[in-house]
């Protein structure tokens, strides 16, 4: 086997920089699909008319029915065709926002189910109102209960950003594509993207863990 490592040395520096946007595009759609889920996950456990819950839990299926790269499709070159034009990094963000918001809506709903109705009680009868009641009470428990599989979430859309390469973004995946396209070595730089995309995972992971500790130490 002819390898040649030496490609990787030579464009490490690409590949940083490339792992540097990758991290952005993840934290900024991590930080809009746990708005989204918060809002979506709390407006499902109270009491919603109708027709919210409809488009509630239309917007779900839609997004956790249909594949990620289809919705990157559809957002970047499919709303032009409507009068709704967007970059492509507003896309990006967007798309995987959007998507993972849907599944991350999930966890927090089950989170604020998992409290218990005592407590639920108790706040009423101090007089607390329903949203005094998420804001204070269910919300900071909820979150604590929610953080292993919120970081989970995290660490695949982490992996899931490697799709926004398909609308010109220059990430990790698509700038280790272009080194193969001069290169036309691809043991080297697709083990060494897998490497990349490993070590941010595993430090998600490692993260997930530390915060679980102080969780429990602090309900002890």
């Amino acid at each position: 086997m002819d390898l040649k490592f030496d490609i990787i040395i030579n464009n490490l520096p690409y590949l940083l920089k490339a792992t540097l946007v990758t991290i952005q595009y993840t934290a900024s759609a991590f930080i809009l699909a746990l708005a989204l889920a918060v809002v979506t996950g709390v407006l499902r456990t109270s009491r919603i008319p109708k027709i919210v819950d409809v488009i509630l839990t239309g917007y779900m299926e839609i997004f956790r029915g249909t594949p990620l790269l289809i919705q990157l499709f559809f957002i970047y070159y499919g709303l032009p065709s409507i009068g709704i034009a967007l970059d492509s990094s507003t896309a990006a963000v967007l798309g995987l926002a959007l998507n993972s918001g849907a599944y991350m809506s999930e966890i927090i709903r089950a989170a604020i189910l998992s409290v218990d109705k005592g407590q639920h009680e108790a706040a009423f009868s101090f007089g607390f109102t329903r949203w005094q009641t998420i804001r204070h009470i269910l919300l900071p428990q909820s979150v604590r209960m929610a953080i292993p599989p919120l970081m989970n979430a995290f660490s695949g859309l982490l992996k899931d950003s490697s799709l926004v390469s398909v609308i010109s973004i220059t990430e990790l995946t698509r700038s280790g594509n272009l080194i193969y396209s001069r290169t036309y070595r691809p043991f080297e730089i697709y083990l060494m993207l897998g490497i990349f995309y490993l070590a941010m995972t595993f430090s998600v992971s490692l993260f997930s863990y530390y915060l679980e500790r102080r969780n429990t130490a602090w309900i002890r």
